[in-house]
């Protein structure tokens, strides 16, 4: 399947960059490390530099961990990394995210002022396997009068393995979300 690639308002980037799939490989291979934890997560986030592709922060999903509803792996880097640079803004930076983000999350990156967000797996894809808000990333950034480049599915089938490991869908039959 061709990527997708949107827009809301003008764009910077519109196409998968070999950096793009480059970085959603190191992800996915740093978020299958959590696959052998006791709190397995599919959901990985990092944000880097969009012209250097400096790494300036990366977290997993805490949700179950912390028990916080709010701490999707995105949510959670955008905060990690606003406090480390002491500013509420992130222009200049992407996110990459092993699974499209929800519209909490893509709301929080629009807020954040984020360059782009390239995804993994698609909101249906995770639905699969565990509850979801079923409205696509782009058509958030679209209704925002704020700019951000949402490009993905990249690398959707690698992305996938993280749902599909044993460990995790172990896991997911323990979440109470599919109720």
């Amino acid at each position: 399947m061709a990527p997708k690639t949107a827009r809301a308002r003008a764009p910077k980037f519109t196409a998968v960059t070999p950096r793009d799939e480059e970085r959603m490989r190191a992800l996915v291979a740093w978020t299958a490390r959590t696959l052998e934890t006791p709190n397995p997560v599919p959901f990985g986030a990092e944000i880097v530099h969009t012209r250097t592709g400096e790494r300036l922060m990366r977290a997993a999903n805490a949700v179950k961990k912390q028990s916080d509803p709010s701490l999707h792996a995105e949510v959670r880097t955008v905060r990690l990394a606003c406090k480390k640079l002491k500013s509420f803004s992130l222009r200049g930076y992407t996110l990459y995210t092993t699974c499209e983000p929800c519209p909490m999350c893509m709301a929080n990156a629009l807020w954040a002022g984020l360059d782009r967000v390239v995804y993994g797996a698609t909101i249906a894809d995770a639905n699969r396997f565990c509850r979801q808000i079923r409205i696509p990333a782009v058509e958030v950034a679209e209704r925002s009068d704020m700019t951000c480049t949402v490009v993905g599915p990249v690398l959707r089938e690698l992305c996938l393995t993280l749902f599909t490991h044993p460990n995790m869908q172990k896991a997911f039959k323990t979440w109470s979300s599919r109720k």
